[in-house]
C-alpha cells in the first residue's frame, strides 16, 4: 500500500455552540490523548538497511491544521453536483503516497472552518491503516473530544501474530514507488446519492424478487435489521403475509445465494460502467473489493486489529458477460468471490506476494477496472464530538 495515496475522510458539522477559540484546544487536546491509544499514528516510517519496512513509534507528531474558509457555506458543498474543486484543500497530504510517511507525518487533522460550519478531515497513511481501523481512531478522537473518556471500548489491538505480517523485502526504486498515471490530469468528481428505497429495490431485483406497488410494507419489510414479530397464535403479520402471497413463485425455489445491497449496487456500477466504456466484446473487465481478512483468517486477528487487514479481490468478466447477462449474475460472480476469501485464499494471497513482492498498482492502464474502496459496514456514523450530528460524511 505504499503506492496508495492518503486515506482521507471528515465530517461536515454546522457550527457547534462552542466558539472556535475554545474548540480548537478542546479538540487539540482530544487528539493528543487519542494519540496515546494509536502511538503508531504518531510515529514515522522507517525502511532499515536491509530494506525491512516497519513504524518507529518514536511520538515525531501528527499535523494540526486550522484552516479559514469562511467564504464558503455549508451549501456550496452540497447543493453542487460535481465535488467542488476547493474541496481538496479541506484535507492536508492531497495526492500524496502513502511512502512519504518516511519523512512526513502519518496522520493529519484539519478544521476548516466554514460561515455557518465546520469541517473535520483526516488524512492517515495507507501503508498503516485501513478503514476499520482509522473508523476506531475517528470515533475514539470524537469521544474524547465530548468528554466521554472513562468508557472507552474499542481499544486497539497492536499484536502482530499473523500471516499478514510478512519478512519478505520489497524492493522499491530510489524516491519510493513510481505514480502510473498523470496525478495533475483533469478529474471530474461527483457523489451519487442512491435513496433508501432505490437500493432495496435493486436488493429485490437482484434477489429476483418482486418489487411491491406498497412500499410503506415495502421498506419495513427490507430495512435492515427490521424484525417483524410473529401475532398472537404464531400468525404472520400483514406484512409478512403480503410478502409471501407477492414472492410466491420465488419463494418455491429459494435461491441458493443472498446478494447483499453493497453487492447489489457493485453490480449496477460494473454494468454501467462497462457500458459507458464502449468495451470490445471480448475485453477482459475487472471489478476489484477491498475484503476485511480479521474474520477471515484462523484464527480470528481482534476485530480492532490495528494495521492494514484488507486484501483487494479481483472478479473478472468479459464485457460482453457483463453486458449481456443480468444484475443478478454479476452480482453472483462479486459475492462468489468475496465469499470464497477464506483463510486459505488470504495464506494464498500473501504468499502470492511474497515469491514476487510490489506495490499495489494504481490507476487503470488497460482500461477496464473499476476498484471499490470503503465498505457499508463502517460506523461513519457512530462518532459524537458532543455538538449534534453531522450534515454529511466525505470520503
Amino acid at each position: 500500500m505504499l503506492s496508495c495515496h492518503y486515506i482521507q475522510k471528515g465530517c461536515l458539522f454546522t457550527h457547534p455552540n462552542l466558539p472556535l477559540h475554545s474548540l480548537i484546544p478542546l479538540l487539540k487536546s482530544a487528539l493528543s490523548r487519542t494519540l496515546s491509544l494509536f502511538p503508531p499514528l504518531a510515529g514515522r516510517l522507517i525502511t532499515d538497511s536491509h530494506g525491512y519496512l516497519y513504524i518507529a513509534c518514536n511520538d515525531a507528531g501528527v499535523d494540526f491544521i486550522h484552516a479559514n474558509a469562511t467564504a464558503l457555506r455549508i451549501c456550496d458543498l452540497l447543493s453542487q453536483l460535481d465535488v467542488p474543486e476547493s474541496f481538496k484543500e479541506f484535507f492536508a497530504f492531497d495526492r500524496k503516497v502513502s511512502y512519504t510517511g518516511h519523512f512526513s507525518p502519518i496522520l493529519a487533522v484539519q478544521v476548516t472552518e466554514l460561515a455557518d460550519g465546520i469541517f473535520i478531515g483526516c488524512a492517515v497513511n495507507h501503508a498503516v491503516t485501513d478503514g476499520t481501523s482509522f473508523w476506531n481512531f475517528f470515533n475514539t478522537f470524537a469521544q474524547l473530544s465530548r468528554g466521554a473518556s472513562n468508557c472507552i471500548r474499542n481499544i486497539p489491538d497492536f499484536h502482530r501474530e499473523s500471516v499478514l505480517i510478512s519478512d519478505a523485502v520489497l524492493r522499491l526504486p530510489e524516491g519510493g514507488p513510481q505514480v502510473t498515471f498523470d496525478a495533475n490530469a483533469p478529474l471530474r468528481e461527483r457523489i451519487f446519492s442512491f435513496s433508501r428505497e432505490a437500493i432495496q429495490k435493486l436488493k429485490a431485483i437482484a434477489n429476483n424478487r418482486r418489487w411491491p406497488e406498497n412500499n410503506n410494507f415495502a421498506g419495513e419489510l427490507l430495512r435492515k435489521k427490521s424484525n417483524d414479530n410473529l401475532l398472537k397464535e404464531n400468525k404472520a403479520t400483514t406484512i409478512l403475509e403480503n410478502w409471501f402471497k407477492v414472492n410466491s413463485n420465488s419463494i418455491s425455489k429459494p435461491q441458493t445465494v443472498e446478494i447483499s445491497s453493497f453487492q447489489s449496487v457493485c453490480a449496477l456500477l460494473w454494468r454501467g460502467v462497462t457500458r459507458a466504456r464502449k468495451l470490445p466484446s471480448s475485453k477482459t473487465t475487472t471489478f476489484r473489493m477491498a475484503v476485511n481478512c480479521r474474520h477471515r483468517l484462523e484464527p480470528k486477528l481482534e476485530a480492532y486489529y490495528f494495521g492494514n487487514a484488507i486484501q483487494s479481490v479481483p472478479t473478472y468478466a468479459s464485457a460482453g458477460e457483463v453486458l449481456s447477462r443480468d444484475l443478478r449474475w454479476c452480482a453472483e460472480q462479486l459475492n462468489k468471490n468475496v465469499k470464497a476469501h477464506d483463510d486459505t485464499m488470504v495464506r494464498r494471497f500473501v504468499e502470492d506476494w511474497e515469491r514476487n513482492p510490489r506495490c499495489f498498482p494504481l490507476g487503470n492502464p488497460d482500461g477496464a477496472s473499476i476498484t471499490m474502496g470503503s465498505s457499508p459496514r463502517f460506523p461513519m456514523y457512530d462518532n459524537n464530538f458532543g455538538w449534534g450530528r453531522r450534515k454529511s460524511e466525505q470520503i
